[in-house]
């Protein structure tokens, strides 16, 4: 299954061609025959002979960008002096950097920063714990922390090869809710150790942001840092993905006429996102949800393939205890959510399912079905990626969720909050706007960081988790 050229395999070459009319257009055209899409064209020299030109290309995957190079090196007209991956050239030496707030210029500065003025910062602090969330970087720092066991659709790659996600996830809680960020990678992935690592390291954080960390540890790790923690602990892959999942689930059903309480889910994958879907969907009031995993229906008295997660989803779905595979499942349903791997339903299989079908196929880079093959049988399709409508994305949801729960001092995310960020989520789609390929905002929408802080501050308000009660936003979001 071949996916379109994207800006992840994007490369520039430096390439010296003839000063003759034409030879640039011959050049773009092998690279259009090799299916490569052609992007920014910079001119780097010129003489009467050649020129030098900076050529940006998008492929498909590292296969077809090695592909389009020995094309265009076939053809002798052309020098390729350099080839440059853009993504790789993105990571060189990280992607973030600690910044001092404040210039240290002379004596003065450097004696109220450090020794012998910030002793009596300390001595605040120790005389009032209180204090650290107004005098350091705690009321607005969060712990992104991985073991590196379920690294985006890679797996278990071990903590180095996590940080580059680790970092990422710390610029997007920058850029979209200006919540600043720091990347953990534990090298263990013993729960007792992981758990205590964080314990350790809690008092410089006003937060905790568990990330790609394999089921069912995950659960475990996360249930034991909200017992012995007093700040928000929060497991995004589980229950930021839950979130948007359901503000587009909102809007879908408004499209197609359905209530929440009359529909029939089918959720494929039950690791941490499925489960958390699964609450997520139950607490908004879904009565029929159908779990599968590679060994089928999930139902109660199975024993194949089972674990005490999925004796928990056994005893709280599948009210009428169907047994059977994905293609039972789907039977009138009226919802699918893939959150498990690539190509695992087919539009025959989705033909099954109620008219009008709502189809989240969410399994990343390349989702359970195609768009193109779900959109002969579904009124709706979503994905994780970016180059089809209807993206389910969870930077949609963190920032602001993290930006509203540190403003106010959260101990915990709590059910309430995480709805209260999904409706705020949905409503920043107009009922005028909402469209068959419109369910969820854009990523790149100014609003959605704005207004999901608000709801989630009103919400950790309302429930009595919040430390402040009053609503502020004194941090910048950008």
């Amino acid at each position: 299954m071949k996916n379109n050229p994207s800006s992840s395999y994007s490369f520039t070459i430096r390439v010296l061609i003839p000063n003759k009319p034409g030879q640039f257009a011959r050049l773009a055209t092998i690279i259009g025959k090799a299916g490569g899409s052609l992007g920014v064209v910079d001119l780097i020299t010129a003489d009467r002979n050649f020129i030098t030109r900076d050529i940006t290309i998008e492929a498909s995957s590292n296969q077809h960008e090695t592909e389009i190079v020995k094309k265009l090196q076939r053809n002798k007209s052309y020098k390729i002096m350099n080839v440059s991956d853009r993504t790789f050239l993105m990571h060189l030496g990280g992607k973030i950097e600690v910044k001092s707030k404040l210039p240290i210029k002379n004596r003065a500065m450097l004696s109220m920063a450090y020794t012998p003025g910030v002793a009596r910062i300390c001595e605040a602090i120790h005389e009032n714990k209180r204090k650290v969330f107004t005098l350091t970087i705690k009321k607005n720092m969060v712990a992104i922390v991985s073991d590196g066991t379920a690294v985006l659709g890679l797996g278990d790659i071990g903590p180095e090869a996590a940080i580059p996600v680790m970092e990422g996830k710390a610029q997007l809680f920058k850029e979209f809710g200006g919540v600043d960020a720091f990347p953990i990678c534990l090298d263990t992935k013993k729960v007792d150790e992981i758990i205590q690592a964080v314990k350790m390291i809690a008092p410089v954080f006003g937060g905790i942001n568990l990330e790609d960390i394999s089921s069912p540890r995950c659960f475990e790790i996360e249930e034991k840092l909200k017992q012995e923690l007093d700040i928000p602990v929060f497991h995004d892959d589980q229950h930021g993905t839950a979130v948007v999942v359901l503000a587009a689930l909102m809007n879908a059903l408004k499209i197609v006429k359905k209530e929440m309480k009359k529909i029939k889910v089918v959720v494929m994958g039950v690791g941490a996102a499925g489960v958390a879907c699964t609450k997520i969907f139950k607490r908004a009031g879904i009565k029929n949800i159908i779990g599968c995993d590679r060994s089928g229906i999930i139902y109660r008295g199975r024993t194949e393939n089972m674990n005490p997660i999925k004796e928990w989803y056994a005893n709280v779905t599948n009210p009428n205890n169907i047994s059977g595979g994905i293609k039972e499942a789907l039977k009138e349903a009226d919802v699918f959510l893939g959150v498990s791997g690539p190509g695992l339903v087919t539009s025959k299989d989705l033909s099954r399912m109620n008219k009008h079908a709502i189809v989240f196929a969410l399994a990343n880079p390349t989702p359970e079905i195609m768009p193109e093959d779900a959109w002969k049988v579904a009124e709706i399709v979503a994905t994780g990626r970016s180059d089809y409508p209807n993206q389910i994305n969870n930077v949609l949801c963190f920032p602001g969720l993290f930006h509203g729960a540190l403003q106010v001092r959260a101990q915990e995310i709590n059910d309430t909050m995480k709805i209260a960020a999904a409706k705020a989520i949905s409503n920043i789609v107009k009922s005028d706007e909402l469209s068959r390929e419109y369910i969820i905002p854009s990523v790149f929408n100014p609003n959605v960081a704005r207004v999901v802080s608000k709801a989630v501050m009103t919400a950790a308000i309302k429930t009595g988790v919040a430390r402040k009660k009053t609503i502020t936003q004194d941090e910048k979001i950008v």
